[in-house]
Parts: structure tokens; sequence; C-alpha cells
């Protein structure tokens, strides 16, 4: 039989750099802020309308 060497995978930590950023107190206060995503929602909707309109003439 041949000597089979058996090799183990080495399993390091992870960086930094793969785990997610967290968010700070104001980016938390504007995601659950109302106004503010109603604000973002009619916001967006504009440039919706604005590239549908444009294709339209």
């Amino acid at each position: 039989m041949a000597n089979v060497m058996l090799k183990s995978k080495v399993y390091k930590g992870y960086k930094d750099e793969f785990y997610p950023p967290i968010p700070t107190k104001t980016v938390k206060f504007l995601r659950r802020c109302f106004f503010y995503q109603l604000y973002r929602f009619f916001v967006l909707n504009l440039k919706i309308m604005r590239i549908v309109i444009g294709g339209h003439s």
C-alpha cells in the first residue's frame, strides 16, 4: 500500500473586511423615520416617472 499523507485544511479567522459595516445612529434613525421614507418614496417615483415620460416622447 502506498503511503498516503492526508492534508488537513487550516481555517483562519475571518478578516474585518468580510463583516458588514455597522450602521450609525443617524442611519438607523433615517431607516425608521416615516417622513424621511415618504420623502424618499416620492423622490424615487419622480425619477422613475421622468424616465418613463422621456421614453414616450
